[in-house]
């Protein structure tokens, strides 16, 4: 069985530290993106129209670009994202829902300018059906992951 590291970035610094964190175990990396790509003013937090507070207030799905072919030879997979408003971006709720998670572990690594982890982990556990076990941590680099 394989190790896969993926993860969303909305303004690259999740990007580098996933990036770092696969290259330092020998991990597979998927990066995962939305069919529609974000936008400087989709992801401005302080304007309540913006399309990433739509998303995370009506709970939306957000189609994902491309597909991670073999899933199941990962036993272990990292997913990281950036932390909005206290838990997951949509997007990755709707990347998880499109696989089977059965027997994986699942280690949730998260970014944030100001937010703590809250409850991500409680709150993404219902898109990571079946996975063994979820455990989630807030990083400011790779070395902080593990």
């Amino acid at each position: 069985m394989s190790t896969l590291v993926a993860y969303f970035s909305a303004e690259g610094k999740t990007a580098g530290v996933a990036k770092a964190f696969a290259e330092k175990i020998g991990a597979e990396l998927f990066e995962i993106v939305p069919e529609v790509p974000y936008t400087k003013a989709d992801i401005n937090y302080l304007n309540p129209l913006s399309r990433c507070n739509k998303e995370q207030m009506g709970g939306k799905d957000v189609p994902v670009a491309g597909r991670i072919e073999g899933f199941e030879q990962y036993d272990t997979v990292y997913l990281g994202f950036p932390i909005w408003y206290g838990q997951a971006p949509r997007v990755i709720h709707t990347f998880a829902q499109g696989y089977d998670w059965a027997g994986k572990n699942v280690h949730l690594f998260a970014t944030s300018a100001a937010s703590g982890i809250g409850k991500t982990a409680e709150k993404l556990s219902p898109s990571l059906k079946g996975a063994a076990a979820v455990d989630a941590k807030l990083v400011k680099s790779a070395s902080e992951i593990e």
